[in-house]
């Protein structure tokens, strides 16, 4: 697949905004559909009003998809706005409920799409365990059913706000590369391999 697969720790909007830039460059997008989508339950409006703030920095346009329940994810309309874009963010903290709306959809597919023609998609936080199978389940650490979209590996996102125990318990229970991913850090995978920007720990070998 020739596009960028970017999975962020934390910091939507506001830790990366030199890799990002690097990133709308690289594929030539001037605009970038946003899916709050993991953000359902809390105040997805805050996260809006970050990416616009963020766009205004970076000179590039955002379309707020607000794609909150499994039926907004089914309409062909909503697949069609992902698929137009060269560049989508998926922000939020709830990789439980992303995975449950997207998972095989118009939205899932155009995301693919996305990554086919060339673009780059994005998890920060959540959604970047979320994109990964297995993810992490943030009501314990366990490993779960994720999206697919990395397959073969797992991310603790936010990893410094973390104990010790739950990090613990996670490396037991992992039965795949695990990867502790601070806020700050990033990983960039594209078709030539894997590129970590920031401290991480990886746990084996990434797929």
């Amino acid at each position: 697949m020739p596009g960028i697969i970017v999975l962020q720790g934390g910091g939507a909007f506001e830790l990366h905004d030199d890799l990002d830039r690097r990133l709308l460059g690289e594929v030539g997008a001037e605009r970038v559909v946003v899916l709050p989508t993991a953000d359902a339950f809390e105040r997805p409006e805050v996260l809006i009003s970050a990416a616009m703030s963020w766009a205004e920095r970076l000179e590039v346009d955002v379309d707020a998809l607000m794609v909150m329940s499994r039926p907004e994810a089914m309409d062909e309309s909503a697949g069609d706005v992902v698929r137009s874009a060269r560049a989508v963010w998926l922000v939020g903290d709830n990789p439980i409920h992303l995975r449950s709306v997207v998972k095989d959809t118009p939205v899932w597919t155009a995301l693919h799409d996305v990554l086919a023609s060339g673009g780059v998609v994005v998890g920060v936080g959540a959604p970047a365990s979320a994109l990964c199978d297995p993810m992490i389940d943030p009501r314990g650490g366990a490993l779960a059913l994720g999206l697919g979209l990395v397959k073969g590996m797992a991310v603790v996102t936010r990893s410094e706000s973390e104990t010790p125990e739950r990090h613990a318990r996670t490396r037991k229970l992992a039965n795949v590369p695990l990867v502790f991913l601070p806020s700050s850090s990033a990983l960039v995978r594209r078709d030539s391999g894997w590129e970590s920007l920031g401290p991480n720990e990886i746990v084996g070998q990434l797929p």
